[in-house]
């Protein structure tokens, strides 16, 4: 935790239990902050935040954040996007958010990712039914992190066992999509749509149709991503650490052709430059809110 004089923030990282579903969960809890914006970028998994003090205030810009058309959701589902979405800071808030595997959007969410494609946000207890906003409210009134991570994961897990029985136990994503998804993972985002296709046996055309309907992103969209988070990562890395980062190192480690290439897909995912984007969130990065990689 740090604290100032007039600012106190908190992180907490649970390990999911949730079979590969969740790839990461962080409570979150700031007082005393300057209101801002926050960008929140892109990355190759659903984001799911059950706000506990307050709707999560955000928007495709600046402007609609700020403005009366802002998206206001108390538990809020995003799917994959490939530009900022632009997240009111206000100056207390609290909640616990998760990192959600795309493929795994049927059996928590209820829906494909690629449902959830179309819009920045959608309300979770839409999305989720009922039972998502009592779990909120259980969380709301619980006093630790520790009880409310056990109280969401159990939630889950329930949601994934009854997505389970009404499937009657088949697996809900087709094998060559969720192999797919395997592959440009264990490449890091780095290959091509034929070996890709040829991998998995299908067409380049009729992967991408899939891919997209179970997703929302075409395989190469979905690589860049892949790609984006790994060097998103390897930048975060040393900043946490008190050092500056290498960014022809990072391009080179990560994929890219040039350092050129990585700041265009940063200026793309972010909005802004690579050292721009440290700058806005260097306090942030320094005070945990980014270990293991996950916003």
């Amino acid at each position: 935790m740090e604290s100032a004089e007039t600012a106190s923030r908190e992180f907490v990282r649970a390990v999911p239990r949730l079979d590969g579903m969740v790839v990461s969960a962080v409570g979150y809890r700031t007082t005393g902050e300057r209101p801002g914006l926050h960008r929140g970028l892109p990355s190759p998994y659903l984001t799911l935040i059950f706000s506990l003090d307050g709707p999560v205030i955000s928007g495709l810009t600046p402007e609609q954040a700020r403005g009366s058309d802002a998206f206001r959701a108390d538990i809020v589902t995003g799917g994959l996007h490939q530009s900022p979405a632009y997240v009111v800071r206000p100056e207390h808030e609290a909640g616990i958010q998760l990192a959600v595997h795309p493929l795994a959007a049927r059996a928590l969410l209820g829906v494909p990712a690629g449902e959830l494609a179309g819009d920045l946000v959608t309300p979770g207890s839409e999305v989720m039914g009922r039972r998502a906003a009592d779990v909120r409210e259980l969380l709301c009134e619980q006093s630790g992190w520790e009880e409310r991570f056990a109280s969401l994961s159990a939630y889950l897990r329930q949601r994934a066992a009854d997505a389970d029985a009404d499937s009657g136990g088949r697996a809900s994503v087709r094998p060559e999509v969720a192999e797919a998804w395997a592959w440009l993972a264990r490449h890091r985002g780095v290959g091509t749509l034929r070996g890709l296709s040829r991998h998995v046996a299908l067409s380049e055309r009729r992967l991408t149709t899939l891919f997209r309907a179970e997703t929302g992103l075409s395989p190469k969209q979905a690589g860049r991503l892949m790609r984006f988070h790994r060097a998103r990562n390897a930048v975060v890395r040393p900043v946490a650490a008190g050092t500056a980062p290498d960014l022809a190192r990072v391009a080179a480690d990560c994929g890219y052709y040039d350092h050129s290439h990585l700041v265009r897909d940063f200026q793309q995912y972010t909005g802004v430059s690579p050292s721009g984007w440290l700058a806005e969130e260097c306090r942030n990065i320094q005070a945990g809110s980014y270990g293991g990689g996950e916003e």
